[in-house]
Formats: C-alpha cells, structure tokens, sequence
C-alpha cells in the first residue's frame, strides 16, 4: 500500500471512533431533572420517568420534533438529536414541566 493510502485509512478510522455522547434526563416531581441541557448533533438523550405517575415528553420545536407518548414510573425513552438548534421539551399531561436542549454541531 501507499503511504497516500495508509493515511486516507487511518482517517476514515479516527473519524469512526468519535462516538456520540449520551444523557439521562429524569422526570422527578412533575418537574424534569434538568433546566437546561447542551449537546451536540448525534448525542442521544434517555428520558427517565421517576414519577409514580405517566409522563408524555415531546417537542414542537423545528430543530427536532418528537413525540415519545405516555409512560410509567420506571420506563425511559430514548431521542438522538440530529439537527442543531435549540428544542424546547415539554410534558403533554404535566404542562408546567418545561426544559431547553441546545444542540450544536
């Protein structure tokens, strides 16, 4: 092999092993355990419901829209973010429980 060749490798490697990160935001007190979270574009966020009661995250907003239905006290959902802007995260059945998601490239 080239030494051009061994280089291109070596970089296409280095770029697979950037690996995305991964948060836990918990619902605890009608209220998320967070005010305010910064990730970047790929990072993955696990919302945990620690409440005895159901919870039905979502967001409205451009930069990522979803909607991870009802669940229980126990049970989490995952939302990977693949666009960078800022999200605002709700609670469907809890309307005072609010949260902002910055996510950058």
């Amino acid at each position: 092999m080239t030494m051009r060749v061994l280089i291109l490798i070596s970089s296409l490697l280095l770029v697979g092993i950037a690996q995305a990160d991964s948060y836990e935001v918990g619902q605890k007190d009608k209220k998320f355990t967070k005010d305010s979270l910064e990730i970047k574009v790929g990072d993955t966020v696990q919302f945990i419901n620690n409440d005895p009661f159901f919870h039905n995250v979502f967001s409205l907003s451009d930069a990522e829209m979803f909607d991870l239905g009802s669940y229980p006290q126990g049970e989490s959902r995952d939302v990977t973010f693949t666009t960078p802007g800022e999200v605002e995260v709700e609670c469907a059945i809890h309307p005072e429980m609010r949260m902002t998601i910055k996510v950058q490239e």
